[in-house]
């Protein structure tokens, strides 16, 4: 990937309409249940990521038909639960931790052998949380010391297996749940906090009979998934750069249409709002079997708080958007209990903490999270590690920077928000590559 730097300078009052992308996590499931459906799905609002490309790629290279009738839209003819066909070829899951960590629980069921490879960044990122409460259920997969490439071997019956997660995630409970689509007997996951729905509510959508409530879900094997449509609602994630712009940038008024508000995503919100952030949320309705609503930020002054606890699950994917905020509000902000920061597309907790005090930010950096003492920013040089995430909050912090912020490596935006850049200045960033 070439290699791409930013300038972000500071800016005027932000206004407009911002319709952010599909959801990430939705456009992967909503990819692999319809191509594992009996009958074509129409998926609607899918994300134009590198990482949602390359989910759909793995599954084209392993029999199903996919086609693009539009930019955002895909046909899926699913092959039905046992309908894959194996392939020598590896499979690219690029950067999409979602990805391969969803696709080792589908290919774990298989009567073929597969292997997911991913990026340099990828292949750095931790799977023995996944392929270890799978080898439970029967799985054989091979790792590298517990990094990727994984190896999964077909052919192996699965069984059901009750599992509690010893750290909450969304991804380990999602690779579970779909193997025990493939497993005899119940698959039941607990976990220490409840994490996003997204995978239960689509298995529901899709016919498949499963139990779930927060921190819990319950399904048993031998079922058949039904074609269904799918509206993907537009990405929080993706939403969770404006907000915290809209509510730090002096006069700003942002209006964000048909956002999903899924209640273990938006943590964000509830965070923000704890902050003081005027955020209002008008038109709620369901899409798909999840809440969305249009989202209207204005300006206002932030002051410091203690995080609690319970939120950092509903928001470990906001928390560099947070740290910005943190940084311009008023007084302390104190952040515990997201370790899980370290060990995402970068050490987010230590990248950020570097970033931030490049430019003038005042933060103490923890094991598990960070103590962020509110002031002005004064601009200067940042590395985002090519941590696509980091490169957009820092994006948002030169808006009101003394003086530009340059950001290295950013190339990856493109993974989860393809034209960042000009959804930004069209609201009124000052957003350039360097």
């Amino acid at each position: 990937m070439t290699r791409l730097d930013w300038l972000s300078q500071p800016a005027r009052a932000l206004h407009g309409n911002v319709r952010v992308p599909g959801d990430k996590s939705v456009s992967h499931r909503s990819m692999m249940l319809s191509a594992l459906a009996e009958g074509r799905s129409h998926i609607r609002g899918f994300l134009e990521g590198e990482d949602t490309r390359a989910t759909a790629a793995v599954l084209q290279k392993l029999g199903v038909r996919i086609e693009t009738p539009s930019e955002g839209e895909r046909i899926v003819d699913g092959v039905g639960l046992h309908g894959l066909r194996g392939t020598a070829q590896a499979l690219d899951c690029g950067n999409a931790g979602t990805g391969m960590r969803l696709l080792a629980g589908l290919l774990a069921g298989q009567a073929f052998d597969s292997t997911l490879v991913g990026d340099e960044s990828l292949s750095k990122r931790p799977m023995r949380r996944v392929t270890e409460p799978l080898a439970a259920m029967g799985a054989r997969i091979d790792t590298q010391d517990g990094l990727p490439p994984l190896r999964v071997h077909g052919g192996q019956p699965l069984k059901g297996i009750r599992y509690t997660l010893p750290v909450a995630s969304a991804q380990v409970k999602s690779a579970l749940l779909l193997a025990g689509l493939y497993a005899q007997g119940e698959t039941e996951v607990i976990e220490p906090h409840p994490t996003r729905d997204y995978t239960e509510r689509m298995l529901a959508a899709f016919g498949w009979p499963i139990e779930f409530e927060p921190g819990r879900a319950r399904l048993s094997g031998g079922h058949r998934l039904r074609a269904t449509d799918v509206e993907v609602p537009a990405d929080f994630s993706s939403a969770a750069f404006f907000l915290v712009a809209g509510s730090i940038v002096p006069g700003a008024e942002l209006r964000l249409p048909a956002v999903g508000l899924n209640p273990r995503r938006t943590g964000l919100l509830q965070a923000l709002r704890l902050m003081g952030a005027d955020i209002a949320v008008e038109n709620q309705r369901e899409s798909g079997g999840e809440p969305v609503g249009d989202l209207i930020v204005r300006h206002a002054p932030l002051h410091g708080v203690e995080l609690p606890e319970a939120l950092v699950p509903d928001m470990i994917d906001e928390f560099p958007a947070l740290f910005i905020a943190a940084a311009v509000a008023q007084g302390r902000t104190v952040v515990r209990g997201a370790a899980e920061l370290r060990v995402k597309e970068s050490d987010r907790i230590a990248t950020m903490a570097a970033g931030m005090k490049a430019i003038g930010a005042r933060i103490e950096e923890t094991p598990d999270g960070a103590i962020i003492e509110g002031g002005a920013l004064r601009g200067g040089e940042v590395d985002s590690h090519g941590d696509h995430r980091i490169a957009m909050s820092f994006a948002v912090a030169g808006l009101v920077a003394q003086e530009p912020i340059r950001i290295a490596d950013c190339a990856n935006v493109a993974t989860s928000f393809p034209g960042f850049m000009e959804l930004a200045n069209g609201c009124g960033f000052d957003l350039h590559a360097a």
